[in-house]
């Protein structure tokens, strides 16, 4: 018989029973649906004053939360659900994905996840058609689905719409143009200045940041934090790190026990934030990282390595 307490891998994800259904319980035990607007508000609205035919536009979903409360990132980490939109849009108009500006550390009870407290503005591209005419009035439609956590957790949804003109032109939207633009500001981003090497073995994954021309080097007492991109590292376990000579900064990081990707992932996806920017004279705080992950093989099923042939 199979001891539940070693890793299981189901087509390529890696599972952790115990720590499944501890997770899964604490779900069950927090969600309260009694109202679909716990904790938040919502509303849909533009970057600009109007649609133009055959012409990208932005709509954004913005999300005002209670003191206390909080929603989750595109990743959520090892509990939480990302917010989502499902599209009901005219004949011809194509929605992008939602786009999520750099997250914060959350805390789903006493778990660390992966969210946002402040209000939030998550956008979208919309395409319109070329054949729509000028004049009309268009209603964008949609389903927004969410988790918002305070001491409690509820699951909610609400239909959303906005109705905008088409015309020949548009103008920024007075009031939410500048939203828009601040809240893309902190969106993560690569730089050429900085070098990510990463190594795995068993649970224990290293991430080593190496500056370069251009790079604002770390300060001794200077702390960053990673942001799993697709689960694979645990939100919730320390992050220790280290600071060498050369200003090269370690990072020690733990792997999830529950992985629910549909391959295992040959690079460490993240992102890495710290305050006073990465670059010289830049001021933006959340770099992507997706180095090459080379591991180290474990053959020891106890040391709860993902199967060998992967």
């Amino acid at each position: 018989m199979t001891d539940p307490g070693k890793v299981c891998s189901v087509q390529g994800s890696v599972l952790n029973l115990p720590g499944l259904w501890t997770i899964i319980i604490l779900l069950l035990a927090s969600l309260d649906t009694a109202t679909a607007q716990t904790g938040l508000t919502l509303q849909l609205v533009p970057e600009t004053s109007a649609i133009v035919p055959g012409q990208p536009f932005r709509v954004g979903l913005f999300i005002q939360h209670d003191p206390g409360w909080h929603t989750y990132w595109r990743q959520p980490g090892i509990v939480g659900v990302p917010t989502s939109i499902a599209w009901d849009l005219p004949a011809g108009f194509k929605a992008g994905e939602l786009e999520f500006p750099e997250p914060e550390s959350v805390l789903m009870f006493r778990i660390k996840a992966q969210g946002y407290e402040r209000d939030v503005l998550l956008q979208t591209v919309i395409t319109a058609p070329t054949d729509v005419p000028p004049g009309k009035i268009i209603s964008l439609k949609g389903k927004a689905t969410w988790m918002c956590c305070g001491n409690t957790c509820h699951p909610g949804h609400q239909e959303i719409s906005l109705t905008m003109p088409v015309a020949t032109e548009a103008q920024p939207d007075t009031q939410w143009q500048p939203l828009f633009e601040k809240e893309r500001s902190v969106y993560a981003r690569p730089s050429t200045a900085w070098t990510a090497s990463a190594e795995e073995e068993g649970l224990k994954v290293t991430l080593i940041l190496t500056p370069g021309p251009g790079a604002r080097p770390f300060t001794p007492d200077e702390k960053v934090i990673f942001f799993t991109d697709d689960g694979w590292i645990n939100s919730d376990e320390p992050q220790p790190q280290k600071l060498s000579s050369e200003g090269s900064l370690t990072l020690s990081l733990t792997r999830a026990d529950v992985f629910l990707g549909k391959v295992v992932p040959e690079k460490l996806n993240g992102i890495v934030q710290r305050d006073g920017g990465w670059n010289e004279k830049e001021h933006w705080r959340s770099l992507i990282v997706t180095p090459k992950l080379k591991r180290h093989l474990v053959k020891n099923l106890d040391s709860q390595q993902p199967d060998e042939k992967r």
